[in-house]
């Protein structure tokens, strides 16, 4: 491409003289730029050249006017960085000078710097290492050289990362990995740093490669159902349904030779459906005789095509004939070569082609010799069948004048049983119709005569439902009245269960005030007594629900640790007007508890 632009430049520039250029010439690249309105990068070694040299009144703007593209400035030999070269040969960086900043390689014998794996759909770099001093400015000066930036997020912490526009971008930018980057000629150490380019994982990056990704996945689930629709085989027609205006229609169709495969479908279709009634009997009938009369036109047909066949065996046989002598010349041509007159004028590579060509060509001719001796055997054969069947045919010969009289008179013959067929059915509806009329008579009075059952059986069960409903309530006022004797019982026997524990109680007062009278004779045998007595009253009067004998145990063992649950249960044993002892739970749950019934007593008395 740029040799082309060289020839353009030497064609335009004022002397007529052909302008060439070297490959490796710097300067010569410089002025190309230069002409093409490219703000020229410094070269390595070299200064840039001045307009001087550059071809005079030539516009920089030309490129948009003449349709002539913008150099990318990462093409070999142009761009700011150079491609790397290919993994055999040895990666020599050189310094790459920018407008506010300078770019050096590290060192060669240093081992290259590493890099993460790459993230799928990465668009996205990492840069670190920046100068304390570089802004957001200079690193797109730096880095717009390997393509379209899209973003650019700078962080307080000298490093950065930079999106762009394209996927292969990123590898032009990873190349920069490793340069020590100082910012114009200051040596101060805010103004240099060693960048590290690294992928960055970027969401927006791989959110845009799942989006092309499934719309791949999309283009070849649509690629993949067009071709398997383009190999589907297609479906049938429809078949439309039965009525007398198709059917005639189909009868027409059935009488035309190209469109009888498709009506006869529809005819079969038609009859495995059962359309077939009485009504329709007599059209499907001229339809299926129309359908028969094709059988000629076939077996015509047939004949033909035959014909054809038989022609075309002749002709390829009298072909495979003519082939068949030709292989006999060539094989000729090639005896009469072997023979010692014009063999031994043949050299040894000769003599050898020729060997071995005569004896292909024999195969060959052997090959064609069977199936010509095949074909002759198959055409003795049939001439051996048709043989044996030419007498019945003679005969049949003969006999044509005597089956086409035969045939004029079974059809007169058919045509009269035919008459006679029709007035049959005539009749034979008619006797149908009589016997339907006399059967609908005979329903009607069977009809009759069960409704009148029917009605009689239903008077008998609202008789028997009136007599079920006086016994229902006859038994219901039974009822009410049991239940009225039983609420007089239930009452009677409350009072008596409250006469009875009335007098219950009175003799458990005397009883108790008897038991009360020894026990107040017994007294209380010390002072532990006493003072273990109050203790527990107070404890079962916070517990009014009652406490059983072990819970009572722990409690007074904190307090007098020689104590046993025995003395308490028989200090509360003893003093039944203030210590009761109740039963609560049910089966596995059973358990004893005492309660304090002090203030209960005092409440009766």
């Amino acid at each position: 491409m740029m040799a082309a632009a060289a020839d353009g430049l030497g064609s335009i520039a004022m002397d007529t003289t052909r302008l060439n250029m070297s490959v490796t010439d710097p300067t010569a690249w410089a002025t190309a730029m230069n002409n093409l309105g490219m703000v020229p990068v410094g070269l390595p070694g070299q200064q840039l050249v001045s307009d001087s040299i550059c071809v005079s009144g030539f516009d920089p703007g030309l490129n948009m006017m003449t349709g002539i593209t913008p150099i990318n400035p990462m093409l070999p030999g142009l761009g700011l960085v150079p491609p790397p070269p290919p993994t055999e040969v040895a990666v020599v960086k050189e310094i790459i000078h920018c407008k506010s900043c300078t770019l050096f390689p590290q060192n060669p014998s240093l081992p290259p710097p590493s890099t993460r794996e790459r993230p799928p759909g990465c668009k996205t770099v990492f840069v670190g290492g920046l100068p304390e001093n570089a802004t957001e400015e200079i690193i797109q000066e730096v880095f717009e050289q390997c393509g379209d930036i899209t973003a650019i997020r700078k962080s307080k912490k000298n490093f950065c990362h930079i999106r762009f526009a394209e996927e292969f971008m990123v590898d032009k930018a990873i190349y920069l990995s490793g340069y020590r980057m100082r910012l114009g000629s200051s040596t101060d150490k805010k103004d240099s740093g060693r960048l590290h380019v690294d992928f960055a994982q970027a969401r927006d990056d791989f959110y845009e490669w799942e989006c092309k990704q499934r719309m791949r996945a999309r283009e070849e689930r649509h690629r993949r159902k067009l071709e398997e629709d383009r190999l589907r085989p297609p479906s049938p027609p429809a078949i439309m349904h039965y009525s007398e205006h198709e059917a005639a229609l189909l009868a027409e169709k059935l009488k035309d030779d190209s469109k009888f495969s498709e009506a006869i479908t529809v005819l079969l279709s038609w009859i495995e459906r059962g359309e077939v009634n009485r009504r329709s009997a007599n059209q499907f009938y001229s339809m299926v005789q129309s359908a028969n009369s094709h059988v000629r036109r076939l077996m015509n047909e047939k004949a033909t095509h035959e014909q054809e066949m038989e022609e075309a065996k002749e002709n390829f046989k009298n072909a495979l004939t003519g082939i068949l002598t030709q292989f006999e010349q060539i094989v000729a041509v090639f005896n009469a070569s072997t023979r010692q007159k014009a063999w031994d004028h043949f050299s040894k590579a000769q003599r050898k082609n020729i060997d071995i060509w005569r004896k292909h060509s024999e195969e060959l001719r052997n090959a064609q010799s069977e199936q010509l001796m095949g074909i002759r055997r198959e055409e003795e054969m049939e001439m051996s069948d048709e043989e044996t069947c030419d007498s019945p045919a003679k005969k049949m010969r003969v006999d044509e004048s005597a089956l086409a009289a035969q045939a004029y008179a079974l059809k007169e013959e058919n045509d009269s049983l035919r008459w006679q067929l029709d007035a049959y059915r005539n009749e034979v509806e008619l006797l149908k119709q009589e016997k339907e009329q006399l059967f609908r008579t005979e329903e009607n009075l069977t009809k009759d005569q069960q409704l009148q059952f029917l009605q009689q059986t239903l008077q008998g069960m609202q008789q028997q439902l009136l007599t079920i409903q006086e016994e229902l309530n006859t038994k219901k006022s039974e009822l009410e009245q049991a239940k009225e004797e039983q609420s007089h019982t239930q009452a009677l026997l409350k009072v008596l269960q409250e006469q009875e524990i009335n007098v219950l109680t009175v003799a458990l007062v005397n009883q108790d005030r008897e038991n009360n009278i020894e026990k107040r004779s017994q007294g209380l045998k010390s002072e532990k007594e006493a003072l273990l007595i109050g203790i527990i009253s107070t404890f079962l009067h916070v517990h009014p629900f009652g406490a059983n004998i072990e819970y009572l145990w722990s409690y007074m063992q904190q307090l007098d640790s020689k104590i046993s649950a025995n003395e308490i249960e028989m200090l509360l044993m003893r003093l039944p007007r203030m210590f009761k002892q109740e039963f609560t739970g049910v089966g596995a749950t059973l358990e004893k508890r005492w309660k304090l019934c002090a203030f209960e007593g005092i409440k009766t008395t």
